[in-house]
């Protein structure tokens, strides 16, 4: 399903049954009054902004949903814990990634730097979302999201959403040499920036992994929310800063 707002980026995959989109900091709805700290689309409850500016916000976003369809949000903690919903809670689950075969759950992750990642079966009766900063990416998160999905990892579909890019994400050697301690297939991934520092590639990270765990059809979009400033937040570029969303639900 596509939703044609020029605000959000869709997956371009040959999925069915499927809705799936990354939000930007834009608005999505024409002549709406910014009620958010940070001018816009912050669909994120503890970044310090008005609460009621947040709920307003996602008030909004629902309306691109299904009306059945709840949004399941989720606490995220950098870590590698994977939970499969079944049926909708009010309270965040305390996770970086989630499962569902329920087709009145909308599974949401929320980002300002690091990578969102959707997947879905061809089908569409089974998706899942995954935050994609560096340390749930070393830590398995995409193994362990893989594990609790009843599809063949073959057969799944995965869509890389906007995150911070290469030219940006500067990371210390130690993230470097804990990547390569697990495959050096990550040497790709780094280039030298100076200093001992070096530039990390989230995204093809996550490919790599992907693809090394069997997931044959993979795509990006080019998106990166650092330099992008009028589209995205970046927590790197601002500190203080509101989120994006990724969603997938089944139709």
């Amino acid at each position: 399903m596509n939703i044609n707002n020029p605000h959000f980026c869709q997956p371009d995959w040959p999925v069915a049954n499927v809705l799936a989109f990354n939000t930007s900091r834009l608005h999505p709805l024409k002549d709406n009054p910014p009620v958010s700290y940070f001018d816009s689309f912050n669909l994120g409850a503890h970044v310090g902004d008005d609460i009621k500016g947040v709920e307003h916000n996602r008030q909004a976003l629902k309306g691109f949903l299904p009306k059945a369809s709840q949004i399941q949000w989720l606490e995220q903690v950098h870590g590698n814990t994977v939970v499969e919903v079944y049926d909708h809670s009010e309270q965040p689950r305390v996770a970086d990634a989630a499962v569902t075969r329920n087709p009145d759950i909308t599974l949401a992750v929320m980002t300002a730097d690091c990578l969102p990642i959707l997947l879905s079966c061809g089908q569409g009766k089974e998706v899942a979302v995954i935050h994609g900063g560096w340390r749930p990416l070393l830590a398995g998160i995409i193994s362990n999201t893989l594990q609790k999905m009843q599809s063949r990892n073959r057969s799944l579909y995965a869509w890389l959403g906007p995150c911070i890019g290469e030219q940006a994400f500067e990371v210390g050697a130690e993230v470097r040499q804990a990547f390569l301690g697990q495959s050096a297939m990550f040497e790709a991934a780094f280039k030298p920036s100076g200093q001992g520092k070096y530039l990390g590639n989230l995204t093809l990270i996550a490919k790599l992994q992907l693809s090394s765990l069997g997931v044959k059809h993979i795509s990006a979009v080019n998106h990166c929310t650092y330099t992008m400033a009028q589209r995205y937040y970046s927590y790197r570029r601002n500190g203080i800063t509101g989120r994006m969303a990724a969603l997938i639900t089944r139709l």
